[in-house]
């Protein structure tokens, strides 16, 4: 038994706010898994009229921003500051800098959230001055690291502070924000970042897996040419998608990009997975990005664009949801000393989100019971990232153990 593992309740350090703010992974992992259980939570309440919320956004375009915007960009930070300075060598971002950015990341929630009460611009330029601040650090470490392979990930980071402050114009000049050029930028960028990244780190983790366990076959080595090519086609896709979601063409060049990806994900064998969760779960959560990418080709080239906001879910609650809570969960054990290990927690709060997706796309086929279908939909997701929050926030809030 490990020194960490066998720490007791009353001999571990104690909670401390140096330790919190030690490292980015700690307050915007934590902070992000709170938002998205309490967002959804207000979401449904305003949907069901049991409370009005301030903002000057319609009920589903708030919700849409909160999570693509707000959550995803938490997470985004919590990564990219602590995967950062793996990448280049140099000290990570903590203390009283980065305590500042995670106020103006709230500074961002809050503003949106009251929108109604301040002017629109006020509420874009406070919601804004988060990730503009991310993407310059960021930026500002890969060029003084001379990390040049990196600069791809900047590139993703300003297409997603482009999708947002598109939401923002949309959402002033009153039109529905959450199916506009703005969240499908947003959207478009996140789900490009899962391709590119995860198609890095989930072959790669696989690898080291399956090595330590003896013979048998291994995932084909990340970003090989193939690779390339079925990224290169989802980007195009995607662009697409972006400024001519209607056309045939655009279905064609999604179920291309599904078909290409679904097979990238079979070269990194993830069926020899299935025992441990902490695996699998990245392995599944990749699935979400050709399922979606398939579901709104499908949807375009039938004429069903309706079903298209339901085909939109893979993606947002899919292969965002799932992969940002697989990862939060993976690189906030290692980095706070724990075994890489899903214990019953996690691999709970995994299921939840799993179940919380399908139940959302089952309102697809079962548009009569929509209502009963989103409200166990929601309950299954603040389940989820509650329990993530649960159970990681005394690790977030202690030292990493000596040792």
């Amino acid at each position: 038994m490990t020194q960490t593992q066998s720490q007791s309740p009353a001999t571990q350090s104690p909670l401390s706010l140096t330790a919190f703010f030690s490292l980015g992974f700690r307050p915007f992992f934590l902070l992000a898994a709170l938002w998205a259980a309490l967002a959804m939570l207000l979401w449904i309440g305003a949907l069901t009229g049991v409370m009005e919320l301030p903002t000057a956004f319609d009920p589903v375009s708030w919700h849409a921003h909160e999570f693509l915007f707000g959550y995803l960009g938490a997470v985004i930070a919590g990564f990219l500051l602590t995967a950062v300075p793996n990448w280049t060598g140099r000290p990570p971002l903590q203390g009283a800098p980065l305590a500042a950015l995670v106020g103006a990341w709230l500074i961002g929630r809050i503003a949106v959230t009251t929108s109604l009460f301040w002017p629109a611009v006020l509420v874009a330029i406070l919601d804004l001055i988060f990730p503009c601040a991310l993407a310059v650090l960021v930026l500002r470490e890969i060029i003084a690291g001379r990390n040049w392979r990196n600069l791809i990930v900047v590139g993703m980071l300003a297409l997603l502070i482009l999708g947002n402050l598109a939401f923002h114009i949309e959402a002033a000049e009153g039109a529905f924000a959450a199916q506009g050029y703005g969240l499908r930028l947003g959207l478009a960028a996140g789900v490009m970042m899962i391709a590119v990244i995860g198609g890095r780190i989930i072959p790669a983790f696989t690898r080291n897996w399956l090595m330590k366990r003896g013979a048998g076959r291994l995932p084909t080595p990340p970003m090989a040419k193939f690779d390339v090519l079925a990224l290169l086609v989802l980007l195009l896709a995607l662009l697409a998608w972006v400024a001519l979601p209607d056309q045939s063409l655009t279905a064609a060049a999604l179920i291309l990009a599904g078909l290409l990806h679904i097979w990238r994900l079979m070269r990194w064998a993830g069926e020899r997975t299935l025992s441990e969760p902490l695996m699998w779960v990245l392995h599944l959560a990749y699935v979400f990005v050709p399922a979606g990418a398939l579901a709104i080709g499908i949807a375009g080239l039938t004429g069903a664009y309706s079903a298209t906001i339901a085909a939109q879910h893979l993606w947002m609650a899919g292969a965002l949801g799932l992969m940002t809570l697989a990862v939060m969960t993976r690189a906030s054990l290692g980095h706070t000393g724990r075994p890489l290990v899903a214990g019953l927690g996690s691999t709970l709060s995994y299921l939840l989100i799993l179940a919380s997706v399908a139940l959302r796309v089952a309102v697809w086929f079962a548009p009569d019971a929509a209502s009963s279908l989103h409200a166990l939909s929601a309950l299954f997701w603040i389940a989820g990232f509650g329990l993530f929050a649960l159970h990681f926030a005394p690790l977030m809030l202690r030292p990493r153990p000596a040792g």
